[in-house]
């Protein structure tokens, strides 16, 4: 049985064998958006090893004694769930899959990202819920495949699943192993306005370094609110509004993983983005815009003078 596929052989359709993240990338290849190489281990290897291993009858049994008024019952819970994927083997025929695959990318480092086959759909956006270990190695792969396969069991993971009623679903968790961009610049797009609803302008925001500092508040990024009309229009009128803001730190790519440093006085106060380079970008997130026919929240990420899309998902809370 094969356990894994590249991005190149999933679409939207995928969504219950590589979650919403993994599907959403392997569609956006086949669109043509600029997205970094990677591979889905999918949902079935997580099956697996939750069967070969017998948790998945411990899970069950540890998920149906929650108490969601006891915010101890849901901690308690998560850490012997957590404690038993830890402890247990890794399948090795999935294990000698997943390296296989990596080295196939040629890439130093990779992001190891959670994939829920529940997200993003139309009854649940897992945005926020699930796991993510970036700059990961050759050394570390396989442990962080089986974190991000625990991280479906976090306190907030299993709050959201029991308080959503999604226990009765079928839900799983594919890990997506994609190389990893070392951003100079990274952000976020929303295709709409997410506080004035207005599908007729797109904001843009944008930070040094990794894009963790964003997603992880650690920093104000600049924002700018386009004009999605004047796309075609060039530079003139297409950026509406410009909030420059002053950033002190960075998270850049480490040993260990990655870390946090100061960002250089002369860079500080400046405008991250160029009005090019914000044309340049609008106009990919558009694209993507229309590629899905609704409106989207999406990661990107700029490395060499090339902007990457890390992810793309539909924004929940418009209707």
């Amino acid at each position: 049985m094969n356990f894994i596929k590249s991005f190149g052989q999933l679409s939207k359709k995928d969504i219950y064998i590589a979650g919403g993240k993994g599907a959403s990338l392997g569609e956006m290849i086949q669109a043509k958006i600029p997205v970094p190489q990677g591979f889905v281990v999918l949902a079935s290897a997580f099956e697996k090893f939750l069967e070969e291993t017998d948790l998945n009858v411990e899970i069950e049994t540890l998920l149906r004694q929650v108490n969601l008024k006891d915010i101890n019952s849901v901690d308690r819970t998560s850490n012997e769930i957590r404690d038993l994927i830890s402890d247990a083997e890794f399948p090795k025929d999935i294990g000698k899959e997943i390296q296989k695959e990596f080295l196939k990318l040629k890439a130093k480092n990779v992001a190891v990202r959670s994939s829920a086959t529940a997200e993003d759909s139309s009854i649940a956006s897992w945005a926020g819920q699930l796991e993510t270990y970036l700059n990961t190695t050759k050394s570390n792969l396989l442990e962080n495949t089986k974190k991000c396969w625990a991280s479906i069991f976090t306190p907030r993971a299993i709050f959201y699943r029991l308080e959503k009623k999604l226990d009765g679903l079928k839900n799983s968790v594919a890990v997506i192993i994609q190389k990893m961009i070392q951003s100079e610049v990274s952000g976020i797009c929303f295709t709409v306005h997410p506080i004035t609803r207005n599908y007729d302008q797109m904001v843009i925001e944008a930070g040094y370094g990794l894009g963790e500092a964003i997603v992880g508040g650690k920093i104000t990024p600049d924002t700018y609110v386009i004009n999605k009309s004047k796309l075609n229009s060039g530079i003139q009128d297409l950026i509406l509004d410009k909030n420059i803001s002053e950033q002190e730190i960075m998270i850049v790519k480490d040993i260990q993983g990655t870390k946090e440093v100061k960002v250089s006085k002369l860079k500080q106060e400046r405008q991250k983005l160029k009005d090019s380079q914000i044309l340049k970008l609008a106009k990919i997130c558009d694209n993507i815009e229309k590629h899905y026919q609704c409106p989207q929240d999406i990661e990107w990420a700029l490395e060499k003078k090339k902007f990457y899309i890390l992810q793309s998902r539909p924004i929940t809370t418009l209707s």
